[in-house]
């Protein structure tokens, strides 16, 4: 199948140049494409995976992909889809980003797919070279008419500045570099990005008198209309560092009946059969949730590997099916009980157990709490615990770290040793 073609059925295309010619020039293997990411943080969200993902497809279709960094116009920021100006950050944080990057990209593709820094060819222009070479080829009033600049005007007081005004031809001016330089005719983007993409495609006409294409995605939205990639504590990141491989998992797992079809076409490399059986187990009962494992392991292999994944597996099995909780990695645990009521105790100075779930607010009342525990109601690290005054040793905790408590089914603390 023609990489468009897949794409195309995925649901992945907004627009293209011209898609008959698209679909036929990607008929031979061997064609170089790009995509920009924008160095503003540290790590990649999995909004950017829409991207990424894409890259990766036209890779396994036997063509080559490129991602490049944004270290000259990261340094400008772009207006698109803003309602203000971006605050800049300083040059070595964007360095910093960049490296972090690099890193997740080649984590996905592999070292030999080409991650580029577009500061590296736009250092070299001066102003005079820029404008003359470069900025004649742009009218002001068909920059005027590009949404990401047109929007800006019309929502904010303030408008635009000039600096963001001209990332679109910096951007441009990337396009055509990699274009002479690396004979690359493609570039992708969501959809808010296509007027600075066809911005590149007319500067390659005018500049190189060359043809290239542009393809963006559809913006990603959930059932309830709001954005895709976001959780309730925010933007779902990469770096397991910003978002562990838990509430990674956890956000994939919770995935909307409504969305999963469109999620399992975005971002897995399941074929079109494969989905429509998931989505048909799905509907038959929906209680298993099969078609959100699916997406959930794929995507956690994917970006964390299997190790992680097989560590988050066993807290689920520990925590919903019974498991052998010293099983557990934990980190994968903490962060499995992050939403948790936790309480901390110095080792020489741990209470009963029954005024541990007062503590973490599981029962009111001691009293209510010691006949909980002698109508065997309390687990402590999985083991009923049935005697009203057990007192918990520093030798019980996990790791040395940590108590599991769970009231009843569903009601879980954690106490923690200082």
């Amino acid at each position: 199948m023609n990489i468009i073609d897949e794409l195309k059925w995925r649901g992945l295309i907004f627009q293209t140049t011209d898609e008959a010619k698209l679909r036929e020039y990607f008929e031979t293997s061997g064609r170089t494409l790009y995509c920009g990411f924008d160095p503003s943080a540290k790590s990649l969200h999995v909004g950017n995976m829409v991207p990424l993902l894409a890259l990766l497809r036209f890779k396994k279709a036997g063509h080559t992909p490129m991602a490049l960094m944004g270290g000259a116009t990261g340094r400008i920021g772009d207006p698109s889809g803003k309602d203000q100006e971006r605050q800049l950050l300083d040059y070595s944080i964007i360095d910093n980003n960049i490296d972090c990057i690099r890193k997740q990209v080649h984590r996905l593709f592999g070292d030999d797919t080409p991650v580029l820094n577009n500061y590296d060819w736009i250092k070299q222009m001066n102003p005079i070279d820029f404008l003359r070479d470069i900025g004649k080829h742009f009218t002001v009033n068909e920059m005027m008419r590009k949404e990401s600049v047109r929007q800006r005007i019309v929502r904010d007081e303030v408008g635009i500045s000039y600096t963001e005004f001209s990332y679109m031809i910096l951007q441009s001016l990337d396009y055509e570099h990699l274009f002479r330089t690396r004979d690359c005719k493609l570039q992708i983007g969501g959809s808010d990005q296509w007027g600075n993409i066809t911005a590149g495609t007319e500067l390659i006409r005018k500049k190189s008198s060359g043809e290239a294409f542009a393809l963006t995605f559809p913006l990603l939205t959930t059932a309830s209309g709001a954005k895709f990639g976001k959780s309730e504590k925010g933007a779902i990141y990469l770096d397991p560092t910003m978002t562990s491989p838990w509430e990674f998992y956890q956000f994939w797992i919770n995935a909307d009946d409504r969305d999963v079809e469109r999620l399992l076409k975005f971002f897995t490399f399941k074929t079109e059969d494969e989905i429509k059986a998931l989505v048909q187990r799905m509907e038959e009962a929906p209680h298993l949730r099969e078609a959100q494992k699916a997406l959930a392991e794929e995507m956690t292999i994917m970006v964390h590997g299997r190790e992680e994944l097989d560590k988050i597996l066993g807290a689920v099995d520990v925590l919903f099916g019974g498991g052998d909780i010293a099983t557990v990695d934990i980190a994968t645990l903490r962060a499995a009980m992050q939403s948790a009521p936790s309480v901390e105790y110095a080792a020489d100075a741990l209470p009963q157990l029954a005024d541990m779930l007062v503590d973490l607010g599981l029962i009111k009342s001691k009293g209510q709490a010691k006949k909980d525990i002698q109508a065997g109601a309390v687990r402590v690290n999985g083991e009923q615990v049935t005697d009203m005054v057990h007192t918990p040793q520093p030798a019980d905790f996990l790791h040395g770290e940590v108590l599991l408590i769970r009231k009843g089914k569903k009601h879980y603390g954690l106490v923690v040793l200082k």
